[in-house]
């Protein structure tokens, strides 16, 4: 009778908890059991293991075999446990030494040839992993990802043999290296689009603050051409965001070495789910709001989403975190984006065209436009309206301000809201706006004007107010004035047209 311990981790929603693989070897009949709330990709590994080990060269132990992955209430998914699965086996066997498992955590999914292939989560994995004074052995392609956390205790290894002469102290493993981050794709330039000088503007402010945006016009405006140019008007994303970013983008085998700075951007369909939008499933996953964690989500065509789907949006909009509840599992995913979205002006999209091509009813516009609730407009920073361009603009030589310029004066005005608060603007809370951005007294009395002429909530006069910060901060003003106010409330007229 032999036992063998082996530590690894699992993944519940972005948290990675320790996992403890305990092998036992009886006599008896020959079986291979597994427990511990395994799901079927786990129970899947007793044949990947048993064709592993023959072919790797070692014998697979005719005995009653039990492996438990505790703890038990946990639930284990995915075949990252393949790998302590199978040096539990051989430690217990008496096939290898044990005598190093205990200095080291594992995790890889086993070929039936021997070689390791890469799992998700490893980043999230080696976050969790980092202080504990044990290396991680993951395989190559999963090492190099996990390395991008800066710990030097993540080890490579390509085949379940070269991790047996690890152990057995013969060869030992290298030390994963991170790959070499290269220039993010480039991000189409602000230069390039023709006109739309508000639209530019509201731009500029929405990446200055961490504001979300709403852009309203016809078809072949330019509202999707903006909206794709925002990310390049945003500081690339210091080292902590950046792998907060690329470990919830691991999670779902998404993230790529060369965009580990860069600000993600997701556009997902309107036919979108409300489990694909905010996450879910069993195991709870991440949906796309916390994929655009740090970045942008870009809804096009905003009305054409279910009204439920976009219902959800309200507490990530609010709290910047997203939190899965069901009946067996609860899950909590950052969501700290910048919402974007898009629609036409009525439902043929052609209203106020000078053409008059529209002959969309009032009714008809009034029900397209109640397919966004007051509540989630109310939420949106920015709502700004994108009109058709003449011929003689589109003809026209594009003249305007380049991304790298514009992204100059964004990261002023983030520096400064760093050093003020150490937030963006966006993410004040209601007594950090009291204290920093209460504006002058004409910026009062024309605040309270606008509030009773636009009958304001108490949401939208908070966030008028951080617009106004955001616009003073730009104009490197230390005080909230008068004609940053009147431009905050120009953004807020549109939902209450």
């Amino acid at each position: 009778m032999a036992l063998a311990v082996v530590h690894s981790r699992g993944l519940d929603g972005l948290s990675a908890p320790p996992v403890t693989v305990e092998v036992h070897l009886a006599s008896g009949l020959p079986s291979f059991t597994l427990v511990g709330l395994p799901d079927t990709e786990v129970k899947e590994a007793r044949d990947r293991v048993r064709a592993a080990l023959i072919n790797s060269g070692f014998d697979f132990p005719a005995k009653r075999i039990t492996a438990n992955l505790a703890p038990a209430d946990l639930p284990k998914e995915s075949g990252r446990f393949d790998l302590p699965i199978a040096l539990g086996i051989l430690a217990a066997s008496g096939q290898i030494s044990g005598k190093l498992l205990d200095d080291h955590e594992f995790a890889g999914e086993l070929s039936l040839s021997g070689e390791l292939r890469p799992v998700r989560g490893a980043l999230a994995m080696a976050l969790q992993s980092a202080g504990r004074g044990r290396f991680f052995v993951l395989p190559g392609e999963s090492a190099r990802e996990a390395a991008l956390t800066g710990g030097g205790n993540i080890l490579a290894a390509d085949t379940l043999l070269a991790v047996c002469a690890h152990l057995c102290a013969r060869q030992a493993l290298p030390t994963a290296a991170p790959p070499a981050v290269a220039s993010p794709p480039a991000v189409p330039d602000l230069a390039e689009v023709r006109g739309q000088t508000q639209a530019k503007r509201a731009l500029e402010i929405a990446a200055a603050g961490g504001h979300s945006l709403m852009m309203i016009g016809p078809p072949g405006a330019g509202k999707s051409m903006l909206a794709a140019r925002l990310p390049g008007l945003m500081p690339k994303l210091g080292p902590a965001a950046a792998r907060a970013s690329a470990a919830v983008l691991s999670l779902v085998g998404q993230f790529r070495p060369e965009n580990f700075s860069a600000r993600p951007y997701r556009s997902p369909h309107h036919t979108a789910s409300a489990v694909a939008l905010v996450g879910g499933g069993n195991p709870p996953r991440p949906g796309e709001v916390s994929l655009a964690h740090q970045g942008v989500l870009f809804l096009d065509e905003l009305p054409e989403f279910d009204r439920k789907v976009l219902e959800t949006l309200r507490e990530p909009l609010e709290s910047g975190r997203i939190h899965i509840a069901r009946a067996a599992r609860q899950a909590e995913f950052p969501a700290e984006f910048q919402l974007v979205a898009a629609m036409n002006p009525c439902p043929c999209g052609y209203q106020g065209h000078p053409g008059g091509r529209c002959q969309c009813t009032p009714d008809q516009v009034a029900r397209y436009r109640a397919r966004i609730s007051g509540p989630l407009l109310d939420r949106i920073d920015l709502q700004i309206e994108v009109p058709a361009l003449p011929g003689e603009t589109l003809l026209a030589k594009p003249e305007g301000e380049t991304s790298a310029a514009i992204r100059q004066r964004v990261e002023a005005a983030l520096a400064r809201q760093d050093e003020r608060q150490g937030k963006p603007n966006a993410r004040l809370a209601p007594a950090e706006i009291d204290t920093h951005c209460t504006p002058d007294p004409a910026g009062v009395a024309l605040l309270k004007q606008a509030m009773g002429r636009l009958d304001l909530s108490a949401r939208a006069w908070h966030r008028v107010l951080k617009v106004a910060r955001t616009i003073a901060d730009l104009a490197a003003s230390t005080e909230v004035r008068a004609p940053h106010v009147a431009e905050a409330i120009q953004y807020r007229r549109l939902a209450h047209d």
